[in-house]
């Protein structure tokens, strides 16, 4: 499903226009992006969470070339997702 897609659900769904709709997901997408440059983490009950991991600095290899490179420590962000929302995906998959 694209953003659009979701976008004419929830209009549909709510009675609020698109373009509303659109500005209300595109500023929640912003506060994630800049929630987690501060290194902050974002929990939604029921939903997940999204936080950056740690990757430390290590020795990688090319495995093109067999070359070796420094990688250096980085942040990756990432979403846990919570139980809730697990479980009712599997409930609904599992027959």
């Amino acid at each position: 499903m694209t953003k659009a897609q979701i976008v004419a659900k929830i209009s549909d769904a709510t009675g609020i226009s698109k373009k509303e709709v659109e500005l209300i997901i595109e500023g929640f997408i912003g506060i994630i992006i800049d929630c987690l440059k501060n290194d902050d983490s974002i929990e939604i009950r029921g939903f997940g969470t999204f936080k950056n991991k740690k990757r430390e600095a290590r020795k990688a290899r090319n495995p093109k070339t067999g070359e070796t490179i420094d990688l250096k420590k980085r942040y990756i962000p990432y979403f846990k997702v919570s139980k809730e929302f697990k479980k009712a995906v599997i409930d609904s998959l599992v027959k």
